[in-house]
């Protein structure tokens, strides 16, 4: 094969190996779009009342305001409505003061203003005893559910601290910074309530 000749090959087998690997990319791209949508989904659906018609993971809003869930940090708000009406709503919070470094959080509000449920999403707490804010650890994160969210209360604070809840054993501080950012998220939500469900929804991929 001539030198001319060879060097057209290797410059159209180059064209191929390019158009295949962006190809792959862009379907290894949609896949992973897929699967944390998927996640997202299915940990929205354990925060949210079962009551709704929209899709909360796309009718999203951002805050971030320096009294918000997470201080001056821009957060998404997830919103569940049926028909018109307001049916619950999941708002992204942080612990700055964990343990190990912040925690995560989503925590859920229906329209009756109780807790429908909290969950952690992302931490580095001890592996143990401060990883049990974790569903899959343990039940502690589940006293929220339930709980009344449209008034100030002394009793969210943990019981050595004077007030109605339990901390992990031998993880009072990872306890208490969870607590303490699920009590702030929801004086903010107390005092945002209509303007939450009435921010614009936004596009975050």
């Amino acid at each position: 094969m001539n030198p001319g000749r060879a060097l057209t090959v290797l410059v159209v087998v180059a064209m191929l190996a390019a158009l295949l690997l962006a190809a792959l990319d862009a379907t290894t791209r949609d896949r992973i779009a897929r699967n944390q949508a998927q996640q997202l989904m299915a940990t929205l659906q354990a925060v949210l009342p079962t009551d709704y018609d929209n899709e909360p993971h796309l009718d999203r809003a951002m805050i971030a305001v320096p009294d918000g869930p997470g201080g001056a940090d821009a957060l998404p708000v997830y919103r569940a409505r049926l028909g018109d009406e307001p049916a619950g709503l999941v708002l992204t919070a942080v612990a700055p003061d964990g343990y190990v470094d912040a925690i995560r959080l989503l925590v859920g509000v229906g329209a009756d203003d109780r807790v429908v449920g909290v969950r952690v999403i992302a931490h580095t707490e001890t592996p143990g005893l401060g990883d049990g804010i974790d569903a899959a650890r343990s039940d502690w994160i589940l006293a929220f559910a339930g709980r009344e969210a449209g008034a100030a209360d002394p009793a969210w604070a943990l019981r050595r601290d004077g007030g109605d809840f339990d901390q992990l054993s031998g993880a009072t501080v990872t306890s208490r910074a969870v607590l303490n950012a699920v009590r702030r998220t929801l004086d903010y939500y107390r005092m945002n309530r209509e303007a939450l469900y009435a921010l614009p929804s936004v596009d975050m991929d």
